[in-house]
């Protein structure tokens, strides 16, 4: 049995199932969890250990934590996976879906860290390691509320691997853009679910929807290969981009003015939008 424990969470599909086979490859004790049980059976043919978890329940996170504690020594690595888009004009979407979009991507993520913190501090070492994406350093229509959970999910992760730095412990944040998985229809799907046939926005999300897949080019192997890379840095960067595009947008939100942003973000949604 390896000596080296992971959690892994949002682990029944896409970058959090990809993640978990890596590690579990490279010889880490996997802990996978996620709410869709049925969907790790494979995992667990495999040796991981799968658990039901629902990141927004705290009995969830600490029922998941306590399982871990009682088959394993340590934590050595949590990879907060679990997240979801949605998508919307901000004159369209409810507060209660703004409010879900945030106890998944912020609340449920953060109660499970503060949970396995104590443990890495005893141990005086760890790695937290936060799948943000590139839209927690940038802004575009229809996406409002779920860069916004992004930004708060990265202000926080800056914040707390300053506070656990003296303790041994990194935290990593990994910025994918568009990447091949279930996110993009789960995304497109609310996208039209939360605009009304009656809306201001309904032809801008109509149009949208129909071609935002079109850069979805990253699998999610490639992103648990970037995890991987991160994780086994001597001394890790505070970000990770996947690729050159995505390195390059960030910079452009960085140097340029909010006004030349603006433009850059509306060519790529008229790009996309095109038929």
């Amino acid at each position: 049995m390896s000596n080296k424990v992971a959690i892994v969470t949002g682990a029944s599909s896409g970058i959090g199932k990809a993640t978990a086979i890596r590690l579990h490859h490279e010889g880490y004790e996997v802990f996978a969890g996620a709410r869709r049980v049925e969907r790790m059976q494979d995992l667990q043919m495999q040796g991981i250990h799968v658990h039901k978890l629902d990141v927004t329940d705290s009995e969830s996170n600490a029922a998941f934590v306590q399982d871990v504690q009682a088959q394993a020594t340590r934590i050595d690595l949590i990879v907060n996976s679990a997240g979801y888009g949605s998508q919307g004009a901000l004159e369209d979407v409810a507060t209660s879906e703004a409010k879900n979009q945030f106890d998944v991507n912020v609340f449920g993520l953060m109660n499970l860290t503060q949970l396995v913190l104590p443990i890495m501090r005893a141990q005086h070492s760890g790695k937290i390691v936060n799948i943000s994406s590139v839209g927690g350093q940038i802004y575009s229509p229809l996406a409002g509320w779920y860069y916004a959970s992004k930004h708060a999910l990265e202000t926080l992760s800056d914040s707390l691997r300053m506070e656990v730095k003296r303790f041994g412990i990194d935290v990593i944040i990994i910025e994918p853009g568009g990447t091949k998985t279930e996110w993009g229809k789960v995304a497109m799907d609310k996208l039209k679910e939360q605009t009304p046939a009656d809306s201001a926005y309904r032809d801008l999300a109509e149009a949208y929807a129909a071609g935002g897949f079109r850069g979805f080019n990253t699998t999610p192997e490639q992103i648990a290969a970037l995890i991987w890379k991160a994780v086994t840095a001597r001394r890790p960067k505070t970000r990770y981009q996947p690729d050159f595009a995505m390195k390059m947008l960030v910079i452009a939100a960085r140097k340029l003015s909010y006004r030349m942003f603006d433009w850059v973000m509306g060519q790529q949604m008229k790009a996309l939008t095109k038929h």
